[in-house]
């Protein structure tokens, strides 16, 4: 399952960005309207007491007083007034904006009087309410407007903040392994923390090829000064196996020295290989056909069993080629079945080549529960050398994932160890 891409810094700062002016906007309107709207009841009510006042005062004091309603202001008698709006014999003592009173908007201010009973002053406001939502809508477009002007000039800035930092990923992006003289350098528009990011990169870049160089020199110095001897020992050893009249006891000792002379320069191969990177092994693959490499392993391991009652079966050889380092596929497989030979005391050994070039091993020893295989994919994940003589579990696990293939170890019933070696990946 693939992760997902993250989003590139400068978008994610102008979502932030957008938010934030969101945000503030919204509590700048929120603020705005409850501050307009607290003022315009103040003002609505200062204007209607005061002319509520006055029309009282007339009333009280001059009984030939008539009021007389004008456009917008006018005066009720909530509880003598026949055509009365039904509306306002709703209303309670108080101030109540936007009544609707014959198709208008108006504040109304009630007042109980002791004289004339329960009055009802109304202001048309339309025309204000009207002026009102113009305002807003225009203030709301012109909010939008800055918002947006905001964010495009925002983006234009973060742009230009984010380039140095985008080129130096670029940069950084484009470095590729086994390129010497990589350097990273900084756009000049850039802040003093990408000339030190650069700086520490470029410190990295200079001490991994001082490493390389010196692993390159030490591969080929080991390759040189640990292969001539053990060639040398080899070649003596074969020499002094053809003299005739040797005696068994010597021969013996000579078939001992030869074996772990080739054993020994079978591990200095693999330990070369490890070391090299697995894009530059195409130099020593070639192809190897599996049915015909099997069966000279199993010869070539044979004097391991010794007097033990054990036999090697092959019942199921496919004719599949691969392409891959050959002394590496015959360390591979040769040390799994010196495993199994040296874990064995009777029985079986069943050894089998699927047409996926997949090997399988199965010895008749004591088996390994599932506790034990699970203690030796815990040594092969931390690389801790076994007991057992040969190269060890750990080290073909670590040759197979350095060339793609996959070490599977399970218990065998009614006994023994299945080991699956799945070279797969070395398909032509």
């Amino acid at each position: 399952m693939s992760l997902r891409k993250p989003a590139p810094l400068h978008r994610r700062l102008l979502w932030w960005l957008l938010g934030y002016l969101a945000l503030l906007s919204l509590a700048v309107f929120s603020v705005g309207n409850y501050v307009h709207e607290h003022a315009e009841h103040s003002a609505w009510r200062a204007l209607l007491n005061s002319e509520l006042d006055s029309i009282v005062n007339h009333m009280d004091h001059e009984p030939h007083y008539r009021w007389q309603d004008s456009d917008t202001l006018r005066l009720f008698h909530v509880d003598a007034s026949p055509q009365l709006p039904a509306i306002l014999r709703t209303l309670h003592p108080g101030l109540h904006d936007g009544v609707a009173i014959e198709g208008r908007t108006a504040a109304v201010m009630v007042r109980d009087t002791p004289a004339q009973g329960r009055l009802a002053l109304a202001l048309d406001i339309s025309d204000f309410h009207e002026l009102e939502e113009f305002a807003t809508r225009w203030t709301m477009l012109a909010g939008v407007v800055m918002i947006g002007v905001t964010v495009v000039m925002a983006s234009f800035g973060i742009g230009r903040l984010v380039s140095p930092l985008r080129s130096l990923a670029r940069r950084i992006d484009g470095l590729r392994p086994g390129v010497p003289g990589q350097r990273i350098e900084v756009d000049p528009r850039g802040s003093s923390e990408l000339y030190v990011i650069a700086a520490a990169l470029n410190d990295y870049l200079d001490r991994n090829e001082q490493f390389v160089e010196r692993e390159r020199v030490f591969i080929s110095t080991t390759s040189h000064e640990l292969r001539t001897p053990i060639a040398v020992i080899t070649g003596a050893a074969e020499l002094a196996l053809e003299q005739p009249g040797v005696p068994d006891r010597a021969r013996q000792q000579m078939q001992r020295v030869h074996r772990t002379a080739q054993g020994v320069e079978q591990l200095i191969q693999l330990l070369l290989v490890l070391a090299r990177d697995p894009m530059r092994l195409a130099s020593l693959k070639e192809r190897i056909a599996l049915d015909q490499l099997v069966p000279d392993i199993i010869e070539d391991h044979r004097h391991l069993m010794g007097d033990k009652d054990l036999q090697i079966a092959v019942p199921s050889l496919a004719h599949v080629d691969i392409i891959a380092p050959l002394g590496v596929v015959q360390a591979a497989i040769g040390n799994l079945l010196r495993n199994a030979i040296e874990n064995s005391g009777r029985g079986t050994i069943s050894i089998s080549v699927s047409e996926r070039a997949v090997v399988t091993l199965q010895d008749p020893g004591e088996g390994m529960s599932p506790e034990e295989i699970a203690a030796v994919y815990a040594r092969m994940a931390r690389g801790d050398r076994t007991q057992r003589g040969g190269i060890g579990l750990e080290l073909i696990a670590r040759l197979c994932e350095h060339l793609g293939w996959a070490l599977t170890l399970e218990q065998s019933e009614p006994r023994g160890t299945r080991v699956i070696l799945d070279l797969g990946a070395s398909l032509p």
